[in-house]
């Protein structure tokens, strides 16, 4: 039985020990900023960019991975017999998925399955995570590929930004739209829902907020076991590792994960989100 190979995109915030583990196969996301293309996570860091951003008296754009990155990708795949699992940031938040399908279309013969995680960050990650643990215990591709659909299902992220003015002017706000023209200093909670970015709820102060973030999560993994968490920043470090040994000392997952926003990511939230994203078992 040929090896599963897996493919997700820079989105994904899976650590870098986990990616060589398992051998997943990341695709960068495209950063445009004063007409340079910067791939994500490659040309440019979270570091560097938050700075730049702060600095800068223009703002980036984004684009999806190129049909291109994924033929490179696919291609010695392909030519090993490997069956392909790609799991990718959701169709609603980006063009992602239709580049690795027509990247598909060029290799007819091959076993490439391509999955709409319906997520980002960690909850996306978690669910390739999910999927290459059951293929090294042995499951077949089909047995994999299933695995990694119902992990959609035990999966989310929430979300606590600064502003929403990031997300409204990149088109991305979904359903938070509603919280728009709201009273100032309002700290806006969000939730990747159906691979759409929804409005939660508003708590006037940070710490409130965080507070609320937690029991939201709390909520959401509804006692479910063998938890897995993660939190995300972007350029609020000291603030995530608060947040998650507050989680973890609530919460007592198994195991826990600290990662950044990607500047691909970080263009469309903004300095100053958080976020923490979860896994748990039906």
């Amino acid at each position: 039985m040929a090896k599963t190979a897996f493919v997700t995109d820079s989105t994904a915030y899976i650590p870098a020990s986990q990616v060589k583990q398992f051998d997943i196969t990341v695709i960068p996301q495209v950063l445009i900023w004063d007409e340079q293309t910067l791939l994500d996570g490659i040309d440019i860091q979270p570091t560097a960019f938050y700075e730049r951003m702060r600095e800068s008296k223009t703002m980036p754009t984004t684009s999806q991975a190129t049909i291109g990155a994924f033929k490179e990708a696919f291609e010695p795949l392909v030519e090993a017999g490997r069956p392909i699992l790609a799991i990718l940031i959701s169709n609603k938040l980006s063009g992602t998925i239709q580049s690795a399908e027509q990247a598909k279309a060029e290799f007819p013969e091959a076993t490439i399955v391509i999955i709409d995680s319906e997520a980002a960050a960690m909850a996306m990650g978690f669910q390739v995570l999910a999927a290459a643990r059951a293929a090294r215990e042995g499951k077949s591709f089909e047995e994999v590929t299933e695995i990694a659909r119902q992990a959609k299902l035990q999966t989310g992220v929430v979300l606590l930004v600064d502003t929403l003015e990031y997300l409204h002017r990149g088109g991305r706000i979904g359903g938070a739209s509603r919280l728009l023209g709201t009273v100032l200093n309002l700290k806006p909670i969000l939730e990747l829902q159906d691979g759409v970015i929804e409005a939660v709820d508003r708590v006037r102060t940070r710490s409130k907020a965080q507070a609320r973030l937690l029991d939201i999560l709390e909520e959401r993994i509804d006692g479910r076991p063998n938890l897995r968490l993660a939190v995300l920043h972007a350029a609020a470090e000291q603030r995530a590792r608060d947040l998650l040994e507050v989680a973890a000392n609530r919460l007592n997952p198994i195991e826990t994960v600290f990662s950044e926003v990607s500047p691909v990511v970080g263009a469309h939230v903004g300095p100053g989100t958080l976020g923490l994203c979860y896994s748990v078992e039906s």
